[in-house]
């Protein structure tokens, strides 16, 4: 099952793009077919089920909350297998840590069509905008006056840990552009919960 691409650390000015409020949870990815609906289920790096410890409650929430409104699109637009990206969190979810005390969501963040690719953020909003996904906080070039915004955390509604923004699709690579821009008060966070280990520090930022 495809994973998630990573995500840029460095801001590109060039091009036009779409800021999506970047929810602080854990990468789920959810396969889908016309027959099975969706049956494959992975973190970021491993598959899982339903008994997975914390991350198995996303497999129940992403098909009460998801599998028959996005099977109605899917099948509009003849897609005969395809991969999703939510993020699954709960209210006090940190750098992937999570509360097994706490009640949990998922939201939808991208889609992944076989021989398409990730859809570009034009239309993964057009398509999916009327179903539960980060909100759009931004939409232009990504100037100085807007990362500042974001550094401080003085972009209307950015919750906590910053945006992903992506544009259309790269001429060379054939995907989205995608990157990230973290809010200080986040970083200043994960440095106090990472202490000493500047390897984790690095890895979560």
């Amino acid at each position: 099952m495809k994973s998630y691409p990573s995500i840029d650390k460095d801001p590109r000015q060039d091009v036009h793009i779409y800021a999506f409020d970047k929810l602080d949870g854990s990468n789920i990815r959810a396969e889908w077919n016309p027959k099975k609906g969706f049956y494959k289920f992975g973190s970021r790096n491993q598959l899982i089920d339903v008994t997975h410890k914390p991350l198995g409650e996303a497999v129940t929430l992403i098909k009460e909350k998801y599998e028959d409104h996005m099977a109605m699109v899917f099948k509009e637009q003849g897609w005969r297998e395809v991969v999703c990206f939510f993020e699954f969190l709960g209210p006090t979810s940190f750098a992937g840590y999570h509360n097994s005390s706490e009640e949990h969501s998922v939201t939808l963040f991208d889609v992944d069509v076989y021989r398409h690719g990730l859809l570009e953020p034009r239309e993964f909003i057009k398509l999916f905008g009327h179903l539960d996904i980060p909100k759009v906080l931004y939409e232009g070039k990504a100037n100085a006056t807007f990362f500042e915004q974001v550094r401080t955390s003085s972009l209307p509604g950015v919750t906590s840990e910053g945006v992903v923004c992506k544009g259309a699709n790269d001429k060379k690579t054939h995907m989205p552009i995608l990157f990230k821009i973290k809010t200080r008060a986040w970083l200043d966070k994960l440095k106090a919960h990472c202490g000493s280990d500047d390897k984790l520090f690095t890895k979560l930022a």
